[in-house]
């Protein structure tokens, strides 16, 4: 069985979509902010890979990134953004 702190290591590899962390009627909203953030931050750092040519290049990251930070809002958060990062991932 599959625990919340594997979940929290990488929804990516527990959700298809990022809307189906919104859908998932077992996680409280609070759980479900703290995935899509974490997964925002996975996709930032393959981002700042592709850009220094670490890996190969391709924009299913940013899409990623584009439906999660729509996933947010749905949640009523606008944006991690708003917190000035220090670092290009977030």
């Amino acid at each position: 069985m599959t625990s919340i702190e594997e979940i929290k290591h990488n929804p990516a590899n527990y959700y298809k979509h990022p809307h189906d962390v919104i859908e998932d009627e077992t996680l409280p909203r609070k759980l479900k902010i703290d995935l899509l953030r974490r997964w925002a931050y996975d996709e930032r750092e393959i981002s700042v890979a592709e850009e220094e040519n670490m890996i190969s290049q391709d924009n299913h990251h940013a899409i990623i990134l584009d439906q999660i930070l729509e996933a947010l809002l749905e949640l009523g958060i606008r944006s991690d953004e708003e917190e000035h990062p220090p670092t290009k991932q977030g």
